[in-house]
């Protein structure tokens, strides 16, 4: 094990999306974290599963005496733990934080749900398509006189969800460590999406972004910030927001002698038509011959790459932006560290596939493991 987090210990009860996703990035960075399947799971899982790379897992009947007390006796050894179940499922378990930091006062109880632990819909079944509705995320995202866009399940279920609960659980165990004392972590995915938004509702406060989708400076409405399909039906993308990289755009594109595009850049209402010129000039080469123009100069500048291009792309290979796991190449732990880097250490494990290592690693003796075995709680 490498990484910052090397040394702490978290127990992950195995959910779905955020949950995974919060305790494969603890274990990127080093932290130990032990996997519960159900037991119902044991022998499933595929490797293509990336979202559970890096942990050890172990399959135990969560509706037995004899498994709660199992997972209890590894709550005495462990730093912290994450659930994603709905609001008081834990507690019907025996797993509540009240009774998990009464066999260790130390532990941090991390809980990943879409609306929270409290509130008027804390216990109604979600996906993050609506949560992000909610928190007026979703509202957001779209073009002009178009609906709303999913923007895939980046913004409830991982930046704010299990990104959320994992920056959380970090705080959460570094105050540990001088209070002696854990506490929950309540992360919301409304919460975490909404707090995404901060610097929209800021500009929205101030009156310079408005309610109406698809015409504000982020989100499509710009002629200058936008992407554009290219002759070869491939797209770029164009970020040059401020006044010199936007002189440049203009430079590249042939454009300078265009007086209204170079003195009106910041006039929403001249945005449209703007826009119809800039792509009628950026349809007349592909997205390659676009690259040989303005990859690497200060447009701000990018192609659109789908996710083979993406993994095969210069920059991405030398930053070693994807890496290799028995054989399949997906993203690498972010972010990095000059002296104790991260690393994957291992795929996706099969449901239980750790029983007898990970709890004899946790303290078990072989006459325990032997007997939970006998009870049917692993």
């Amino acid at each position: 094990m490498s990484g910052p987090l090397q040394g702490f210990k978290i127990i992950e009860i195995a959910g779905i999306g955020p949950g995974p996703f919060c305790a494969m990035m603890l274990a990127d960075q080093g932290a130990e974290v032990i996997r519960i399947d159900r037991k119902s799971a044991a022998g499933t899982g595929s490797k293509f599963n990336f979202l559970n790379r890096g942990r050890k897992s172990i399959a135990v009947d969560l509706k037995s005496p004899e498994g709660i007390e199992l997972v209890l006796r590894l709550v005495e050894n462990a730093d912290g733990l994450i659930e994603g179940f709905r609001p008081g499922v834990m507690e019907r378990l025996g797993l509540g934080p009240d009774v998990c930091q009464e066999r260790n006062a130390k532990l941090v109880f991390g809980r990943m749900t879409g609306w929270g632990q409290s509130g008027s819909m804390a216990k109604a079944a979600g996906h993050d398509i609506n949560y992000i509705s909610l928190s007026g995320a979703l509202h957001a995202i779209g073009r002009d006189g178009g609906a709303p866009v999913p923007p895939l399940n980046l913004v409830g279920d991982f930046g704010g969800g299990g990104m959320l609960l994992a920056f959380g659980m970090v705080c959460a165990l570094l105050e540990a460590k001088g209070s002696g004392q854990g506490q929950v972590v309540d992360a919301a995915m409304t919460d975490g999406s909404a707090l995404l938004m901060t610097p929209i509702f800021g500009m929205n406060a101030a009156g310079s972004w408005s309610n109406q989708r698809g015409r504000n400076l982020l989100d499509s409405g710009a002629h200058f910030y936008d992407v554009y399909p290219c002759a070869d039906e491939k797209f770029v993308s164009l970020g040059s927001i401020e006044p010199q990289f936007y002189k440049l755009l203009l430079e590249l594109t042939e454009l300078t002698d265009d007086e209204e595009l170079a003195s009106q850049q910041m006039d929403p209402k001249a945005w449209p038509k703007f826009k119809a010129r800039l792509a009628q000039v950026m349809a007349t080469k592909t997205r390659d011959e676009w690259c040989e123009i303005m990859e690497g100069t200060d447009v701000c500048f990018a192609p659109v790459l789908d996710f083979d291009e993406a993994k095969a792309h210069p920059h991405n290979l030398e930053r070693n932006t994807f890496v290799a796991v028995d054989g399949l190449e997906q993203p690498a732990p972010a972010p990095r560290f000059s002296r104790t880097p991260g690393a994957v250490s291992s795929g996706p494990p099969k449901a239980g596939a750790h029983n007898q290592e990970a709890l004899t690693a946790w303290g078990f003796s072989s006459d325990e493991i032997g007997a939970a075995e006998n009870a049917g709680a692993i």
